[in-house]
């Protein structure tokens, strides 16, 4: 879409306009996209570009026979006049529609939110400057060190205005960043990755990123074939937000009640108060995590577990834990859930920390030996104390085989490496695995210092993350890779 002229109105009184064509209860979701990018390949910058958007969506609620449908409707806008239609075709669907499991009343507020008269945050491609500039300065040491760099890096920030039919007014910023960075040999026989997760891409050293991509590509230099087989394995922390990031986004209480996924007991219970882990891991989100903050309430009609939150726009994001001390503590939940289990409603945050927290033991047990010791290491340390075993560097084609275990499998991407004696001494060949993030919780024996990652698989939909590198004594390479 074009960029609004001076005449033209407001988001707010977008959505404004949008209440007003209503003839049913609604809640209206504006929102404002803005997004710089720059790629890169062979040693040399190829594009650059900034976009921006505007989406309307309006969720509908009628009275039907049997209690309260929904119709939600979302259309990109170019213009003021299309609004009424977007608010017609969502009350034409819920008048027609079957009614709805997740009902609950819209919410309201009694006066708009302090921030709701802010315009949007927006971002421009002069955000990507320095970046541009310092990868000017790696791309003559490839040239150097005989080495080809491509990548990409790209500036969202998305700003969420919800308005409803019960007086609800909120406005909520996410800016989000990430910085893709891939190294070659000259003969690509060999690639490296890294990646960072950043907000505003003042804290990105491209400098230290073409280091690490020097490093890995030197361990490359020996070349080791290997069968599949199960390894002691080291996951670095990107590797293991793609695992933990798929274990939350199917963490569904409902469809755990109903012994839908693994989170199930069976006969209407879930594993909630189950051990996972005999370590005292902790994974939790919250909105206000300095470095990973999101937008503090649902601003959305949906979540990736398949949760609704159509009639939940607006509800605030509360702190979770959702494994605490190596037990499962929470799953996710709307407020239609939440009433029917006597359980509080837990919309997730956009972001995801796993870390060693306090061990929870039956009364009088005592801590395992050595346990407090976990969680200090970094990956560099974890490999010095390795007899023999694999480093990954990052997982993709990561794809779900059975829902009742969360079996899933993948490939590993962009270097294999095989560690002797607390050294790498080579590169090994891809390999397909085969693993469950609930059931690795469980075999995990060593876990190091958590920090923010990006992870590789899943970083198009999912960068706020902390996590620590772990060891895993025998991780499922099923079968070799050709991938490179």
């Amino acid at each position: 879409m074009t960029d609004a002229s001076p005449q033209d109105p407001t988001v707010q009184e977008l959505v404004e306009l949008a209440l007003a064509a209503a003839t049913l209860p609604v809640c209206v979701h504006l929102t404002e996209r803005w997004e710089a990018n720059l790629r890169w390949a062979a040693n040399a910058l190829t594009t650059n570009g900034e976009m921006h958007s505007r989406t309307l969506t309006v969720v509908a609620t009628a009275p039907v026979e049997g209690g309260t449908a929904v119709g939600t409707v979302s259309r990109e806008l170019s213009g003021s006049e299309e609004v009424a239609a977007v608010v017609a075709a969502a009350e034409q669907a819920a008048r027609s529609g079957p009614p709805s499991e997740n009902a609950a009343p819209l919410l309201g507020a009694d006066a708009p939110a302090p921030e709701w008269p802010e315009p949007p945050a927006t971002t421009s491609i002069e955000v990507l400057q320095q970046l541009a500039q310092d990868l000017g300065a790696a791309f003559a040491q490839a040239v150097t060190d005989g080495r080809l760099l491509y990548g990409f890096a790209e500036h969202i920030v998305t700003t969420s205005y919800l308005g409803s039919s019960a007086g609800l007014r909120r406005r909520g910023v996410q800016p989000t960043g990430r910085f893709e960075f891939n190294g070659k040999t000259a003969d690509l026989g060999a690639s490296a990755w890294v990646g960072a997760a950043t907000r505003d891409f003042t804290d990105v050293d491209v400098a230290a990123g073409y280091a690490e991509l020097g490093t890995r590509l030197g361990w490359a230099s020996t070349r080791v074939e290997l069968p599949p087989g199960r390894y002691e394995t080291l996951l670095p922390p990107g590797a293991v937000a793609d695992l933990m990031i798929y274990a939350y986004w199917t963490a569904n209480a409902r469809d755990a009640e109903e012994g839908r996924n693994v989170y199930a007991a069976g006969e209407g219970r879930t594993r909630i108060g189950q051990r996972l882990s005999p370590l005292p891991l902790t994974l939790r989100s919250d909105p206000a995590t300095p470095g990973l903050e999101t937008v503090p309430f649902v601003d959305t009609t949906a979540t990736a577990d398949g949760t609704s939150w159509v009639f939940d726009a607006g509800l605030e994001v509360p702190a979770t834990s959702w494994v605490t001390g190596g037990v499962l503590t929470e799953l996710v939940r709307n407020r239609a859930q939440a009433a029917k289990t006597g359980l509080r409603a837990t919309p997730p945050a956009d972001n995801l920390i796993m870390e060693l927290g306090e061990l929870i033991l039956p009364d009088g047990a005592g801590p395992t030996p050595g346990e407090t010791s976990q969680g200090q290491a970094s990956l560099a340390e974890m490999i010095s104390t390795t007899k023999r075993g694999l480093l990954l560097t990052c997982l993709w084609y990561i794809r779900e085989v059975d829902p009742e275990r969360l079996l899933l499998t993948g490939l590993t991407r962009d270097g294999v490496y095989l560690v002797e004696d607390g050294q790498v001494t080579g590169a090994v060949n891809n390999f397909r695995f085969n693993e469950s993030p609930i059931e690795l919780l469980g075999r995990i024996t060593e876990v190091g210092a958590p920090e923010q990652t990006l992870c590789r698989e899943w970083n198009d939909f999912f960068n706020r993350t902390v996590m620590p590198p772990v060891r895993v004594p025998d991780f499922v390479m099923s079968t070799v890779s050709q991938a490179s």
